[in-house]
Protein backbone atom coordinates (compact mmCIF):
# COMPACT_ATOMS: atom_id res chain seq x y z
CA UNK A 1 0.00 0.00 0.00
CA UNK A 2 1.60 3.59 -1.12
CA UNK A 3 1.56 6.32 0.73
CA UNK A 4 0.66 9.71 0.40
CA UNK A 5 0.61 13.13 1.94
CA UNK A 6 -0.67 15.74 1.91
CA UNK A 7 -0.14 18.87 3.90
CA UNK A 8 -1.96 22.73 2.75
CA UNK A 9 0.23 25.45 4.38
CA UNK A 10 -0.22 28.86 4.01
CA UNK A 11 3.26 30.78 5.93
CA UNK A 12 3.65 27.25 8.00
CA UNK A 13 6.73 29.23 9.56
CA UNK A 14 8.86 26.60 12.54
CA UNK A 15 5.55 24.63 12.34
CA UNK A 16 6.03 23.39 9.10
CA UNK A 17 9.52 22.35 10.04
CA UNK A 18 8.64 20.55 12.78
CA UNK A 19 5.59 18.86 11.07
CA UNK A 20 8.02 17.49 8.25
CA UNK A 21 11.11 16.55 10.77
CA UNK A 22 8.34 14.48 12.68
CA UNK A 23 7.13 12.65 9.12
CA UNK A 24 10.73 12.05 8.34
CA UNK A 25 11.27 10.08 11.50
CA UNK A 26 8.48 8.02 11.09
CA UNK A 27 8.97 4.00 11.35
CA UNK A 28 6.76 3.60 8.39
CA UNK A 29 7.69 7.03 5.80
CA UNK A 30 5.50 7.79 3.42
CA UNK A 31 6.20 7.57 -0.21
CA UNK A 32 5.45 10.56 -1.11
CA UNK A 33 5.09 14.04 0.37
CA UNK A 34 2.86 16.81 -1.15
CA UNK A 35 3.03 20.22 0.13
CA UNK A 36 0.26 22.48 -1.03
CA UNK A 37 1.15 25.95 -1.06
CA UNK A 38 -1.45 28.62 -0.94
CA UNK A 39 -0.10 31.91 -1.42
CA UNK A 40 2.67 31.76 1.00
CA UNK A 41 5.31 34.95 1.47
CA UNK A 42 7.53 33.29 4.18
CA UNK A 43 9.52 30.90 2.03
CA UNK A 44 7.27 27.63 3.27
CA UNK A 45 7.69 26.46 -0.37
CA UNK A 46 11.69 26.83 0.03
CA UNK A 47 11.79 25.08 3.01
CA UNK A 48 9.37 21.83 2.30
CA UNK A 49 11.45 21.63 -1.10
CA UNK A 50 14.74 21.15 1.36
CA UNK A 51 12.94 18.56 3.24
CA UNK A 52 12.11 16.90 0.05
CA UNK A 53 8.83 17.26 -0.39
CA UNK A 54 7.26 17.54 -3.83
CA UNK A 55 5.63 21.06 -3.70
CA UNK A 56 3.04 22.61 -5.56
CA UNK A 57 2.36 26.21 -5.50
CA UNK A 58 -1.56 27.63 -5.84
CA UNK A 59 -1.52 31.34 -7.39
CA UNK A 60 -3.50 33.98 -6.08
CA UNK A 61 -4.42 34.78 -2.51
CA UNK A 62 -4.92 31.96 0.26
CA UNK A 63 -9.04 30.57 0.22
CA UNK A 64 -8.45 28.27 2.29
CA UNK A 65 -7.32 24.47 3.12
CA UNK A 66 -10.02 23.06 0.59
CA UNK A 67 -8.74 23.82 -2.25
CA UNK A 68 -5.54 22.68 -1.70
CA UNK A 69 -6.36 19.76 -0.59
CA UNK A 70 -8.17 18.73 -4.17
CA UNK A 71 -5.16 19.81 -5.74
CA UNK A 72 -2.78 17.65 -3.59
CA UNK A 73 -4.82 14.69 -3.95
CA UNK A 74 -5.20 15.24 -7.90
CA UNK A 75 -1.92 14.45 -8.43
CA UNK A 76 -1.12 12.12 -5.44
CA UNK A 77 0.10 8.41 -6.17
CA UNK A 78 -0.49 6.65 -3.32
CA UNK A 79 -3.80 4.11 -2.79
CA UNK A 80 -3.97 5.84 0.41
CA UNK A 81 -3.77 9.88 0.73
CA UNK A 82 -3.10 11.07 4.52
CA UNK A 83 -3.79 14.42 5.47
CA UNK A 84 -2.08 16.13 7.86
CA UNK A 85 -2.15 19.84 9.04
CA UNK A 86 1.05 22.17 8.82
CA UNK A 87 0.81 22.68 12.51
CA UNK A 88 0.75 18.66 13.55
CA UNK A 89 3.72 16.71 14.15
CA UNK A 90 2.46 13.23 13.44
CA UNK A 91 3.45 10.60 16.36
CA UNK A 92 6.65 8.05 14.64
CA UNK A 93 4.31 5.39 14.43
CA UNK A 94 1.07 7.24 13.01
CA UNK A 95 1.48 6.14 9.70
CA UNK A 96 2.37 2.74 10.43
CA UNK A 97 -0.56 2.57 12.70
CA UNK A 98 -2.69 4.13 9.34
CA UNK A 99 -1.81 1.75 6.83
CA UNK A 100 -2.13 -1.53 9.24
CA UNK A 101 -5.73 -0.42 10.10
CA UNK A 102 -6.88 0.24 6.46
CA UNK A 103 -4.90 -2.92 5.46
CA UNK A 104 -6.46 -4.95 7.85
CA UNK A 105 -10.32 -3.88 7.24
CA UNK A 106 -10.86 -3.28 3.55
CA UNK A 107 -14.68 -2.13 4.60
CA UNK A 108 -12.99 0.82 6.39
CA UNK A 109 -12.73 3.75 3.33
CA UNK A 110 -11.09 6.59 5.93
CA UNK A 111 -10.05 7.13 9.41
CA UNK A 112 -8.85 9.60 11.44
CA UNK A 113 -6.92 10.24 14.52
CA UNK A 114 -6.59 12.53 17.91
CA UNK A 115 -4.30 15.26 19.29
CA UNK A 116 -2.30 13.98 22.23
CA UNK A 117 -2.14 15.51 25.39
CA UNK A 118 0.87 17.68 25.56
CA UNK A 119 0.89 20.71 22.94
CA UNK A 120 3.90 22.12 22.07
CA UNK A 121 2.41 25.64 22.86
CA UNK A 122 2.27 27.10 26.38
CA UNK A 123 -1.11 28.85 27.95
CA UNK A 124 -4.35 28.15 28.91
CA UNK A 125 -6.46 28.41 26.39
CA UNK A 126 -3.98 26.37 24.27
CA UNK A 127 -4.17 23.59 26.90
CA UNK A 128 -7.47 23.90 27.11
CA UNK A 129 -8.11 23.93 23.65
CA UNK A 130 -6.12 20.77 22.81
CA UNK A 131 -6.94 18.68 25.92
CA UNK A 132 -10.55 18.91 25.25
CA UNK A 133 -10.37 17.99 21.91
CA UNK A 134 -7.88 14.71 22.85
CA UNK A 135 -10.25 13.76 25.33
CA UNK A 136 -13.17 13.57 22.86
CA UNK A 137 -11.52 12.04 20.06
CA UNK A 138 -9.93 9.88 22.86
CA UNK A 139 -13.82 8.45 24.35
CA UNK A 140 -16.04 9.03 21.38
CA UNK A 141 -17.45 5.61 19.64
CA UNK A 142 -15.12 4.24 16.73
CA UNK A 143 -17.72 4.34 14.05
CA UNK A 144 -17.84 7.70 13.08
CA UNK A 145 -20.09 10.00 10.70
CA UNK A 146 -17.84 13.11 10.02
CA UNK A 147 -14.34 13.49 8.81
CA UNK A 148 -10.86 15.53 10.00
CA UNK A 149 -8.23 16.72 8.22
CA UNK A 150 -5.98 17.39 10.96
CA UNK A 151 -4.91 13.72 11.22
CA UNK A 152 -6.97 11.78 8.65
CA UNK A 153 -6.21 9.07 5.71
CA UNK A 154 -9.16 7.94 3.20
CA UNK A 155 -8.45 5.54 0.67
CA UNK A 156 -7.77 7.74 -2.85
CA UNK A 157 -10.56 5.83 -5.07
CA UNK A 158 -13.25 6.63 -2.82
CA UNK A 159 -12.03 10.34 -2.80
CA UNK A 160 -12.15 10.11 -6.41
CA UNK A 161 -15.33 8.19 -6.41
CA UNK A 162 -17.43 10.83 -4.07
CA UNK A 163 -16.17 13.91 -4.85
CA UNK A 164 -13.43 16.31 -4.49
CA UNK A 165 -13.86 18.89 -0.91
CA UNK A 166 -16.38 21.24 -1.11
CA UNK A 167 -14.65 24.40 -0.95
CA UNK A 168 -17.71 26.50 -0.58
CA UNK A 169 -17.87 24.62 2.78
CA UNK A 170 -14.28 26.52 4.17
CA UNK A 171 -12.92 25.31 7.65
CA UNK A 172 -15.45 22.33 7.67
CA UNK A 173 -14.93 20.81 4.25
CA UNK A 174 -13.62 17.49 5.72
CA UNK A 175 -16.70 17.08 7.95
CA UNK A 176 -19.12 17.86 4.68
CA UNK A 177 -16.70 15.18 2.99
CA UNK A 178 -17.98 12.75 5.85
CA UNK A 179 -21.08 13.54 5.67
CA UNK A 180 -21.38 12.50 1.80
CA UNK A 181 -19.07 9.45 2.37
CA UNK A 182 -21.58 8.61 5.13
CA UNK A 183 -24.72 9.62 2.62
CA UNK A 184 -23.09 7.24 -0.20
CA UNK A 185 -22.88 3.80 2.68
CA UNK A 186 -19.26 4.26 3.41
CA UNK A 187 -17.38 3.25 6.69
CA UNK A 188 -15.28 5.97 8.94
CA UNK A 189 -13.10 4.99 11.79
CA UNK A 190 -12.01 7.25 14.49
CA UNK A 191 -8.61 5.74 15.10
CA UNK A 192 -7.68 7.37 18.82
CA UNK A 193 -4.17 5.41 18.76
CA UNK A 194 -3.33 7.46 15.46
CA UNK A 195 -1.66 11.06 17.05
CA UNK A 196 -0.03 13.91 16.55
CA UNK A 197 1.14 16.72 18.04
CA UNK A 198 -0.53 20.02 17.94
CA UNK A 199 1.44 23.00 17.46
CA UNK A 200 -0.94 25.76 17.29
CA UNK A 201 -0.76 28.55 19.79
CA UNK A 202 -4.37 29.48 20.56
CA UNK A 203 -5.33 33.11 22.38
CA UNK A 204 -8.98 33.21 23.94
CA UNK A 205 -9.95 36.01 20.49
CA UNK A 206 -8.77 33.30 18.12
CA UNK A 207 -10.32 30.45 20.06
CA UNK A 208 -13.71 32.32 19.57
CA UNK A 209 -13.33 33.25 15.95
CA UNK A 210 -12.48 29.50 15.04
CA UNK A 211 -14.88 28.12 17.34
CA UNK A 212 -17.79 30.69 16.16
CA UNK A 213 -17.08 32.10 12.72
CA UNK A 214 -14.76 29.20 11.13
CA UNK A 215 -16.88 26.40 12.71
CA UNK A 216 -20.08 26.57 14.36
CA UNK A 217 -21.84 28.85 11.96
CA UNK A 218 -20.80 26.39 9.09
CA UNK A 219 -21.64 23.36 10.74
CA UNK A 220 -24.59 24.23 12.08
CA UNK A 221 -26.04 24.93 8.45
CA UNK A 222 -24.96 21.78 7.34
CA UNK A 223 -26.82 20.04 10.09
CA UNK A 224 -30.00 21.78 9.14
CA UNK A 225 -29.30 20.90 4.91
CA UNK A 226 -28.70 17.46 6.40
CA UNK A 227 -31.08 17.14 8.55
CA UNK A 228 -29.59 15.08 10.34
CA UNK A 229 -27.52 15.66 14.23
CA UNK A 230 -24.74 13.37 14.58
CA UNK A 231 -24.42 11.66 18.06
CA UNK A 232 -20.76 11.46 18.33
CA UNK A 233 -17.74 13.76 19.66
CA UNK A 234 -19.04 17.36 20.50
CA UNK A 235 -22.64 16.83 19.70
CA UNK A 236 -23.35 13.49 21.42
CA UNK A 237 -26.26 13.38 24.28
CA UNK A 238 -23.98 14.36 27.38
CA UNK A 239 -23.17 17.47 25.25
CA UNK A 240 -26.72 18.33 24.70
CA UNK A 241 -27.85 18.02 28.63
CA UNK A 242 -25.00 19.95 29.37
CA UNK A 243 -25.64 22.73 27.09
CA UNK A 244 -29.17 22.96 28.49
CA UNK A 245 -27.96 22.91 32.07
CA UNK A 246 -26.13 25.75 31.50
CA UNK A 247 -28.55 27.47 30.01
CA UNK A 248 -30.83 26.93 32.69
CA UNK A 249 -28.01 27.85 35.00
CA UNK A 250 -27.59 31.54 33.35
CA UNK A 251 -31.37 32.03 33.16
CA UNK A 252 -31.67 31.20 36.98
CA UNK A 253 -29.27 34.16 37.73
CA UNK A 254 -30.44 36.83 36.02
CA UNK A 255 -34.05 36.09 37.54
CA UNK A 256 -32.20 35.71 40.85
CA UNK A 257 -32.12 39.35 41.17
CA UNK A 258 -36.14 39.21 41.89
CA UNK A 259 -36.42 35.86 43.20
CA UNK A 260 -33.48 34.91 45.59
CA UNK A 261 -34.59 31.38 45.66
CA UNK A 262 -33.73 31.01 41.85
CA UNK A 263 -29.74 31.33 42.89
CA UNK A 264 -29.95 27.71 44.57
CA UNK A 265 -31.24 26.25 41.16
CA UNK A 266 -28.40 28.28 39.09
CA UNK A 267 -25.80 26.03 41.83
CA UNK A 268 -27.66 23.15 41.39
CA UNK A 269 -27.61 23.69 37.55
CA UNK A 270 -23.72 24.05 37.38
CA UNK A 271 -23.46 20.50 39.53
CA UNK A 272 -25.53 18.96 36.71
CA UNK A 273 -23.02 20.07 34.10
CA UNK A 274 -20.20 19.47 36.80
CA UNK A 275 -21.35 15.50 37.24
CA UNK A 276 -22.43 14.98 33.22
CA UNK A 277 -18.42 16.04 32.66
CA UNK A 278 -16.86 14.61 35.73
CA UNK A 279 -14.70 12.78 34.14
CA UNK A 280 -13.17 15.37 31.42
CA UNK A 281 -12.95 17.56 34.53
CA UNK A 282 -11.15 15.30 36.17
CA UNK A 283 -9.18 14.96 33.23
CA UNK A 284 -8.22 18.58 32.96
CA UNK A 285 -7.14 18.10 36.81
CA UNK A 286 -4.70 15.44 36.22
CA UNK A 287 -3.32 17.49 33.35
CA UNK A 288 -2.85 20.64 34.43
CA UNK A 289 -3.54 20.94 38.53
CA UNK A 290 -6.00 22.30 40.26
CA UNK A 291 -6.31 25.82 38.73
CA UNK A 292 -6.02 24.63 35.73
CA UNK A 293 -8.57 22.17 35.87
CA UNK A 294 -11.31 25.13 37.49
CA UNK A 295 -10.41 27.26 34.47
CA UNK A 296 -10.66 24.61 32.04
CA UNK A 297 -13.84 23.87 33.01
CA UNK A 298 -14.88 27.68 33.22
CA UNK A 299 -13.69 27.54 29.29
CA UNK A 300 -16.04 24.40 28.34
CA UNK A 301 -19.31 25.64 30.18
CA UNK A 302 -18.42 29.14 28.00
CA UNK A 303 -17.79 26.75 25.02
CA UNK A 304 -21.33 24.91 25.80
CA UNK A 305 -22.80 28.10 26.18
CA UNK A 306 -21.77 30.16 22.50
CA UNK A 307 -21.49 26.91 20.36
CA UNK A 308 -25.53 26.14 21.40
CA UNK A 309 -26.47 29.90 21.22
CA UNK A 310 -25.03 29.95 17.37
CA UNK A 311 -27.04 27.04 16.09
CA UNK A 312 -30.14 28.48 18.20
CA UNK A 313 -29.52 31.51 16.20
CA UNK A 314 -28.90 29.53 13.03
CA UNK A 315 -31.79 27.75 13.20
CA UNK A 316 -33.93 30.29 13.70
CA UNK A 317 -32.79 32.24 11.06
CA UNK A 318 -33.38 29.25 8.85
CA UNK A 319 -36.86 28.45 10.10
CA UNK A 320 -37.66 32.92 9.58
CA UNK A 321 -36.02 32.69 6.20
CA UNK A 322 -37.86 29.38 4.90
CA UNK A 323 -40.10 30.37 1.72
CA UNK A 324 -43.55 30.28 2.64
CA UNK A 325 -46.30 28.52 0.65
CA UNK A 326 -48.58 30.94 -1.30
CA UNK A 327 -52.04 30.29 -0.55
CA UNK A 328 -54.27 30.11 -2.96
CA UNK A 329 -57.37 31.83 -3.49
CA UNK A 330 -60.93 30.25 -3.49
CA UNK A 331 -62.58 30.17 -6.23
Amino acid sequence: MNLSVIIPVHNGGDNLRVCLEALANSVRPADEIIVVDDGSTDGSSELAQKHGARVLRLPGPPRGAARPRNRGAAIASGDLIIFVDSDVAVHSDALALVERTMSEHPEIVALFGSYDANPRAPGLVTRYKNLQHHYVHQHSQREASTFWTGLGAIRSSVLHSVGEFNESYPHIEDIELGTRLRRAGHRIWLCPEVQGTHLKRWTLGSLLRSDIFDRAVLWSQLILKDARLPGELNLDSRSRWSALAVWLAVALLLVAWWWPWASAGTLLSLVVVGVLNIDLYRFFWRQGGAFFGVAAAGLHAFYLLYSSLVFGLVAGHSLISRPRPIARKSE
